[in-house]
C-alpha cells in the first residue's frame, strides 16, 4: 500500500513539474504556432494529473476540450494572424506583485485543505450524499455522473457549452471575414447569389 502512495505520488510531482515547465514555456516562447501546442500539451499534462486524482470524466472532458477543440480553434484563428508574435509584452509590475501575492495566499492555504480522499472532508460529509442518495429518486438516472452535470450542475454545463459555441462562432466569423477580404465573397452574395449576379449584369451593361 505505501509503495502505491508513494508511485502516485512520483507521478504527481512529474506531472506538476512538466506543467510548471510547460507554463513558463508558454510565456517565454514568441512563435505562435509552438504556443499552440504547448498548450494542448498543458491540457493533456492536467488530464493526466486529473486521473491520478480519480477523476476520470473531468480528464476526458479537459482532453477533449482543451487539447482537442481549443487546439482546433487556436490554429483556424492563427491562419488569420501571423506566426511570430509582432513585440515581446511589457512586464507589469503592478501584474507582478499580483501574481506572486495570489501565489502565496494559495501556498499558505494549501496545508489547511482535507487530505485527498478523506472521509471527513466537507465535501464528502455533506454534498456527496445528497447527490448519491437524490440522484435516482429526484432524477431517475442510474449514472450519477451524468445527472450530477445534467440536473445538479446543468446550469455549469449549459456554460461550457455556450463557452465553446461562442468561440467556435468567433473563428467562423473571422475566417469569413479573411475570405471577403481576400476573395472579394461576402455572405450577402452568399446567402443572395441570384441578387448578386443580377449586379454584375447591370454592371455589365453600364460599362457597354
Amino acid at each position: 500500500m505505501t509503495t502505491s502512495v508513494d508511485m502516485v505520488l512520483i507521478v504527481d510531482l512529474v506531472l506538476l513539474t512538466l506543467l510548471c515547465l510547460t507554463a513558463c514555456a508558454i510565456m517565454l516562447v514568441r512563435h505562435l504556432f509552438a504556443v499552440v501546442a504547448l498548450m494542448g500539451a498543458f491540457s493533456l499534462l492536467s488530464a493526466g494529473l486529473l486521473v491520478t486524482l480519480d477523476a476520470v470524466d473531468v480528464a476526458f472532458t479537459e482532453a477533449a476540450v482543451g487539447a482537442g477543440i481549443s487546439t482546433v480553434l487556436m490554429l483556424g484563428t492563427l491562419a488569420l494572424t501571423k506566426r511570430r508574435e509582432a513585440r515581446s509584452p511589457k512586464l507589469s509590475p503592478i501584474g507582478l506583485v499580483i501574481i506572486f501575492f495570489t501565489g502565496a495566499t494559495l501556498i499558505y492555504a494549501t496545508p489547511d485543505m482535507p487530505k485527498f480522499g478523506a472521509a471527513d472532508s466537507p465535501g464528502l460529509m455533506h454534498i456527496v450524499p445528497n447527490y448519491i442518495e437524490g440522484s435516482e429518486n429526484d432524477i431517475a438516472v442510474p449514472n450519477i455522473v451524468t445527472a450530477i452535470l445534467a440536473s445538479y450542475r446543468s446550469y455549469d454545463t449549459l456554460g461550457e457549452v455556450a463557452v465553446i459555441f461562442t468561440a467556435g462562432m468567433g473563428v467562423i466569423i473571422l475566417l469569413g471575414r479573411r475570405r471577403e477580404d481576400e476573395y472579394g465573397y461576402s455572405e450577402e452574395s452568399a446567402a443572395f447569389p441570384l441578387r448578386s449576379l443580377a449586379s454584375d449584369d447591370e454592371i455589365g451593361k453600364d460599362k457597354s
